[in-house]
This record gives structure tokens, C-alpha cells and sequence, in this order.
């Protein structure tokens, strides 16, 4: 690998993805809405622009032989034509970028949410169906997004696409911080009974498993046209968890308890509510929402350990050490 293109590359996934490749002294061009001082002062080239625009996105591939497409309008609430211009719209002209200007490997960040049909998934594997119902914009955008890439797949573009669940460590604009201001502020209640297992991925384990995936298909290539859930290999328990790390922050622990079939109900109340008022905001608690909460979904990753040779490099108690000292905490 000589040159990428990292779409998304100044998010959490992005910049973790920048810095392995950097440290392996691949030239790096970033692509995102906004500028980005701090990979630009690392030598990072940048563009700034919008994937939905084809014409800029040809031009970012030019001279390159790897596409890390990270870029996706996340979320659980929002427009559908803004989840599908960013994430369909947007992937489609990633793919045309890449035919155009004869880019051989593309590593797409997906999620997990792309099988998730509602109910508690253990230890499920990559031969788990799309699902065909969906509760979110997100997720059913990018199990088109995800369709496109895999079928775009071939001996001159050969594609995969990797699927992380629940992404936090060091530097987490959105999972950790949400949590931490929620619990500080005693509004976070557990949802059902308190023993749903779930996936959980370290940062740097996700970065590492793009460029392992990216590896394997500049080589053997047997990743090509493959999905890989990632994770740290053991799930854990969700309350638990989010109270161990309560605990060590001085954060009384959840106590609340919700059932699951109440959260549901208030979170279809909440949706309506906001779909009459057209606010944007996202409800506090939504459908999709809580499932997420109340069901268990983990993943095998014996996929990912076979053709990737993918074994997380740090351990989740390793990870949360380095998270309680990037927020000053002993």
C-alpha cells in the first residue's frame, strides 16, 4: 500500500485508521466536510468536500491504490434522504471513483445493525441474513451500502467490509462521552432484565482489522467480497459494563430500571410525538433504541481470525485503563 484515500478520516474510526497507516508509512489523503489541522500537521493530505458529490470523489482517487471508506451519517433519527444521499448516494460514488480511477482495493466500514432483525443475536456468524425490517434510517442505508460494496467486488476492484460493534476507546466523540454526561446527570435507567451480552470494540483493534483487511486483499484476497464482524472477541455485559465504568469515574450507578417492553412503547410514543412536531432532535428513547438496550447481540469473529488473521491487539481491560487515563482519571 503506497497511497490511500480515507473517506470519513477526521471521525474516531477515520483518525485511528490515519495513524496505523501513517505509522506504516503510507501516504494518506482524508476526505470530510470539515478541515483537519491536526492530520494535516502530521503530514495528512485533506480534502474537504461531500462523498454525495461524484465528481469531487473521482478526483480523490486519483493516484491511489486503496479506499478505507469510512464516511456515514450515523444515528438513529434523522431524514431518510439524508441517510440515503450520504450513505448510498455517497458509497455509489466511492465504487464509480474507484472503477474510474483504477483503484484495486476498497475497505468498507459497516455495522453490525446490517443483520440485526430485532431480536437478541448470540454469537451470531456472517451467514446471518440482512435484515429485512428495520427501525432506524441508519441501518437500512447501510445494508445498502454494504450490498453495493460486496456485489462491486472483482478481479479489478476487490472489496470487503468490516463490522464493529459498539466503538469506544481514547478520543470517542459519541458513545462514552454520552454516557458519562447521562450518568452524571442520573438520567440513564436499565433497560429490561440486566443480562443482555453484547459485542464491544477497542478503537485501535478496529483500525487494526481495516489494514489486515486491506492487506489480505492486495495479497491472497480471499477477504474480497466478505463481510467480518469485529469485536474483542468476549462479550460483555451491557449494565455491568457501563457501571464498572461509572465506578471508576465516581459515578453513582444505574439503579433505574425500565422493562424492556415499557421502553419500547415510550420510544414508538416519543417517535410519533417528534414525527407531528417535525422536530430533528433525537428522542431520548426510540424502538430501535431500545432493543439495543434490552437485547443481547454478539458476533463470532472466527471469520475475521481465518482470513485476516484478526486478534485484538488490546484487551478490554487494557482499553479501559487507556480510556481512564485519556480522562485524567487514576
Amino acid at each position: 500500500m503506497n497511497k490511500a484515500l480515507i473517506t470519513g478520516g477526521g471521525g474516531f474510526v477515520g483518525k485511528a485508521i490515519v495513524r496505523q497507516l501513517l505509522a506504516q508509512d503510507v501516504q494518506c489523503l482524508v476526505v470530510g466536510r470539515h478541515s483537519y489541522p491536526e492530520l494535516e500537521s502530521l503530514g495528512v493530505t485533506c480534502r474537504q468536500g461531500d462523498i454525495s458529490d461524484r465528481g469531487f470523489i473521482r478526483e480523490c482517487c486519483q493516484g491511489v491504490d486503496t479506499v478505507f471508506h469510512v464516511a456515514a451519517l450515523a444515528g438513529i433519527w434523522g431524514r431518510w434522504r439524508d441517510y440515503y444521499a450520504t450513505n448510498v448516494l455517497g458509497t455509489e460514488n466511492v465504487l464509480a471513483g474507484c472503477r474510474a480511477e483504477g483503484v484495486g482495493y476498497l475497505v468498507y466500514t459497516s455495522t453490525p445493525s446490517v443483520v440485526f432483525n430485532q431480536h437478541s443475536i448470540c454469537n451470531g456468524d456472517e451467514k446471518l441474513p440482512y435484515a429485512d425490517h428495520f427501525l432506524c434510517h441508519y441501518a437500512r442505508s447501510k445494508v445498502m451500502a454494504e450490498q453495493l460494496v460486496l456485489a462491486a467486488s472483482d478481479y479489478e476492484l476487490r472489496t470487503c467490509a468490516i463490522r464493529p460493534h459498539l466503538v469506544w476507546g481514547p478520543g470517542d466523540p459519541h458513545l462514552i462521552p454520552r454516557l458519562i454526561d447521562r450518568g452524571r446527570k442520573g438520567q440513564l435507567r436499565q433497560v429490561g432484565n440486566g443480562q443482555n451480552l453484547v459485542d464491544i470494540s477497542y478503537i485501535d483493534n478496529v483500525a487494526h482489522a481495516h489494514l489486515l483487511a486491506a492487506d489480505n486483499l492486495a495479497g491472497v484476497g480471499t477477504a474480497s467480497g466478505r463481510a467480518y464482524f469485529i469485536s474483542q472477541a468476549e462479550p460483555v455485559n451491557l449494565w455491568q459494563w457501563i457501571n464498572d465504568l461509572f465506578s471508576r469515574l465516581d459515578i453513582a450507578p444505574i439503579r433505574s430500571k425500565i422493562s424492556y417492553q415499557a421502553a419500547y412503547g415510550l420510544g414508538a410514543l416519543l417517535e410519533g410525538g417528534y414525527r407531528l412536531a417535525g422536530c430533528q432532535k433525537e428522542p431520548q428513547m426510540t424502538r430501535f433504541l431500545a432493543q439495543q438496550l434490552a437485547k443481547s447481540h454478539y458476533f463470532s469473529i472466527a471469520q475475521a481470525r481465518r482470513d485476516l488473521n484478526y486478534q485484538p491487539l488490546v484487551s478490554t481491560e487494557e482499553g479501559m485503563e487507556r480510556l481512564l487515563a485519556s480522562l485524567m482519571i487514576k
